[in-house]
């Protein structure tokens, strides 16, 4: 499913586009696929804005031309994944860690593209997965004491394979806050990012123009678009 939406959405990039290049797996195949054909020849003029440090050396191994948000006053086709999907084209994302870098390059797009599997839709928001918020290290403990009254259970992140908790591209920490629903997510936005001390959160209301979704019925995969 991951690489059947990856290659729909590597389709829709064309020669001379600023391209926002998006984190997570789903998001690193369309890099690859695009990656593919810039190798073939088959684009050209192409500039890619990451998202993370996983998908700049992605466009890097492939050769992809970078350039800064601060260098560009638009950006023409964003792809990247979510974590969680509404039916309204609301998403949680962060799973990655790289929220707060995927928001300023998202926004920026004129044409937001989201690529994710069946999976990760779901009636509400936070009914499968926590909602990322990053926040910066000296107020951790203020952030989460602030989500909790907020109805959620918050909780830092730790790494794996490391010691201590996961930090950001950006050197923050990151809490994951656990809403048995969240049914007025562009509230919730606004509330939670009006906490000292947050940078940034997982929610992003109303920016998605278009969702791939990658199905599988019996021995067959397919796309649809939500």
């Amino acid at each position: 499913m991951k690489h059947l939406v990856a290659e729909q959405a590597a389709q829709r990039v064309e020669s001379g586009m600023i391209l926002g290049l998006g984190s997570g797996s789903t998001a690193a195949i369309f890099i690859e696929e695009v990656g593919k054909r810039w190798q073939a020849g088959d684009l050209r003029d192409l500039q890619g804005v990451p998202t993370s440090f996983q998908s700049a050396q992605l466009a890097q191994q492939y050769g992809i031309p970078q350039i800064t948000l601060n260098e560009i006053d638009h950006i023409d086709l964003a792809v990247d994944g979510a974590d969680e999907v509404d039916p309204a084209k609301n998403l949680i994302k962060g799973g990655g860690a790289c929220h707060t870098r995927e928001k300023l390059v998202d926004s920026r797009a004129d044409v937001f593209l989201v690529v994710v599997d069946a999976s990760k839709l779901s009636d509400l928001l936070g009914s499968n997965f926590a909602l990322p918020v990053e926040v910066v290290p000296s107020a951790y403990r203020q952030v989460a004491a602030a989500l909790a009254t907020m109805g959620s259970e918050p909780e830092l992140r730790m790494a794996v394979r490391k010691a201590g908790p996961v930090v950001t591209d950006e050197g923050n920490l990151v809490i994951d806050a656990k809403f048995a629903a969240i049914t007025e997510p562009g509230e919730l936005e606004r509330e939670i990012n009006n906490i000292p001390g947050v940078l940034e959160n997982g929610l992003f209301v109303g920016m998605a123009d278009e969702i791939l979704v990658g199905d599988i019925e019996g021995d067959s995969a397919s796309v649809r678009t939500l």
